[in-house]
């Protein structure tokens, strides 16, 4: 990830644009999920976490097979859109929360955590009620709110 998408990450949608997803605003982007994003975005979240396109597979719960035909269609499906939006969104958050020390954020995003029953802050997020708590977490984190 580079400086600019890092200070990318803070600004509005940020998380959106680091995977080349610009909105102005939450419709805007809604309507793009709706669409499907480009399957370079998936390309770009892999390159941006540092992990391979079958732990992200994983994570995003698109089978090999299936991520196979999107990269051939070149385009993913809304709902493979909208929790691989998710997950930019979580990265980009642990980011802020290390102030820019990405090894630092995948290294917190892989560890398991007591505050999350044990799972890692990655493996909670597969659901949008995980994700949420994983971002409550990095809030109470960054205000000194040791769980």
């Amino acid at each position: 990830m580079t400086t600019a998408s890092i200070h990318a990450a803070r600004e509005p949608f940020g998380y959106a644009k680091m995977i080349g997803i610009k909105a102005s605003d939450r419709l805007e982007l809604s309507d793009k999920i709706q669409a499907g994003f480009p399957f370079n975005s998936f390309v770009i979240l892999t390159r941006s976490m540092e992990v391979t396109n079958k732990e992200l597979a994983e994570l995003v719960q698109i089978s090999t097979r299936t991520l196979n035909r999107r990269q051939k269609e070149g385009k993913l499906k809304a709902d493979e859109s909208d929790r691989l939006l998710r997950f930019a969104r979580i990265f980009t958050n642990a980011i802020d929360l290390f102030e820019g020390d990405k090894e630092a954020a995948q290294n917190w995003l892989s560890s398991d955590s007591r505050a999350l029953k044990g799972d890692s802050p990655l493996e909670a997020s597969r659901t949008e009620e995980g994700a949420r708590e994983v971002e409550n977490l990095i809030v109470r984190l960054e205000h000194g709110v040791f769980v």
